[in-house]
This record gives structure tokens, sequence and C-alpha cells, in this order.
């Protein structure tokens, strides 16, 4: 009978989040579909992501749509640059694959290009410093801005994960009733939280014990590869003699629950491109 309960709360509880998701009241509440992304674009978007660590999706995609609105105006532009991510022959030389195996690097075919721009960004450092990767792709500022903001319009506009598990799904219900909360540095609630506060008293909620301090909780957990992560997990950041100095809750859709310094409050923050960041850790 214990086992036969046990199982009915798990289903409760993830239909409830199920549905918080879906209405919005949780965060990474799903807001529909990138649309104007066509389908055949956002699998080569996805694709090609996972040839470079680091590299998201989403950056992808804001770059085609930038450079060509997803292959609708592939060129020549006013500097000479040509097909959906916008090469300029003289880069293509270096970087350009074949993406599709036909047999030749094109620069106007799409699945070449798209694999092509992520060999690019990879080359550049995008896992180190995305601003700099982006402004060598594009020299100018401007570019990079616009290309990060539609990248996280994409973001937003991707349905995200549900929690994987029961636990997952109590730690992040827990972290969500605390956003608005002071940072406040060694406060670990009800009224205030640093960052390893807020994890430790979430997993606390979920009938988990966890150490204190961040470094603690990074040896705590087992390390989970970039990509892999789950809603639930833990991400760390700014790796120090110690081990990390911040932590903060993965809800799914390179976003976190995170209570970040002196002066801010507990709030949902992309960690997707971080420079500090140290890696994942899953709770047992």
């Amino acid at each position: 009978m214990a086992a036969v309960a046990g199982m009915v709360l798990v289903v409760v509880l993830l239909t409830g989040v199920t549905s918080a998701l879906l209405d919005g009241s949780l965060p990474g509440a799903q807001t529909g579909r990138p649309r104007d992304i066509p389908p055949r674009y956002l699998a080569l978007y996805a694709k090609a992501a996972k040839t470079c660590p680091g590299l998201d999706w989403a950056l992808l995609a804001a770059i085609g749509k930038v450079e060509s609105g997803h292959g609708t105006n592939t060129g020549p532009s006013s500097t000479g640059a040509l097909g959906p991510m916008q090469f300029m022959p003289a880069t293509w030389t270096t970087y350009g694959i074949d993406g599709d195996g036909d047999g030749r690097a094109d620069i106007m075919n799409p699945a070449d290009a798209v694999l092509s721009a992520a060999r690019y960004l990879c080359a550049s450092g995008v896992d180190r410093d995305v601003r700099q990767a982006l402004f060598a792709y594009n020299h100018s500022w401007e570019y990079v801005d616009r290309v990060l903001a539609v990248a996280e319009r994409y973001r937003r506009a991707t349905a995200f994960a549900l929690p994987p598990t029961a636990v997952a799904a109590r730690v992040i219900v827990y972290a969500r009733a605390q956003l608005g909360k002071p940072y406040r540095w060694g406060a670990d609630g009800p009224h205030a939280f640093d960052c390893s506060g807020l994890t430790m008293r979430a997993y606390e909620a979920a009938g988990i014990t966890i150490p204190r301090v961040t470094y603690d909780q990074w040896r705590r957990g087992v390390h989970v590869p970039r990509g892999q992560e789950q809603p639930g997990d833990l991400a760390f950041f700014r790796m120090e003699s110690k081990g990390p100095g911040h932590v903060g809750i993965v809800i799914g859709g390179g976003r976190m629950i995170h209570a970040p310094q002196t002066g801010d409050v507990v709030s949902i923050a992309p960690y997707a491109h971080r420079a500090d960041f140290a890696g994942f850790a899953r709770i047992s």
C-alpha cells in the first residue's frame, strides 16, 4: 500500500507541475513555438549546435534569422556575403564544410551553411565568450545585441522540459515560491537567501539533505555533461580554489532560478552563455 501511495503522489505532483507549466504559473512556461523558423532549418540548427560544446541552437537560429530570414534572402549582400548564414567567400574557404554528405561544401546549401556557421562560432570561442564570437562573425556590436535578443526570444518561445521526477518538481516549486526575495550573504531563508542557501532549502523541501556551501554541493552531486542537464539539476559557476562560487537550479530551456548577489533578488536567469560556467551536478 505504501508503494502505491508513493506512486500516486508522484503522478499527482507531476500532473500539477505539468498544468502549472502550461498555464504559465511556473518558471519556464510554454509561450508557443518559434513559428518563423521553417522546420527544416529548426532541425539543422539543433543538429549543428550539437557539434560544438557550449553552442546553443537558439543562437544559431538567431544568426539565421538576422542574416537571411532563415534563407529568404541569401544575397549577395552589399559586402558580398552569400547564403543562408551570409558567409563571406574568403571565410567560407576556411570554414565551409559538407554538411549533408553530398560531396561538396556549398555556401548556398542550408545544411552546409548552418553546420559551417557552428564550426566558425566554435573556432571563435563561443563556449568562452559568446559576444566576442558573434562579433567575429559580424563586426558590429549592434549586430551582437540584435542576435542575442532574437536568441532569447526563441528560447522563451520553446516549451520548457517537465521536471523528470517528483523530487525535481518539488525543488522547482520551492524555488519558484522564493522569487523576489532579497539576496543576503549567509542567509538560508525564509525571508532572504544566498545562492547555496536557496539550493539547500529547495532540496530540503524535497526531502533531501545537501551541504550548505556551494563547493560542497558541487562535490555532493553527480556531474552531468553540458547539454544533458535536466530541470532540478544544479548549475555551477565561477570556479575558485575550493570549488565553484555560485550555484542555481536548472528549470529548463537554458534558464535557472538563483540568488544572484548583494542588492539583487531571487530571480530567473539564462545560464547558457555565461563565461564563468563550471558545470552541472545532479543530486540523487
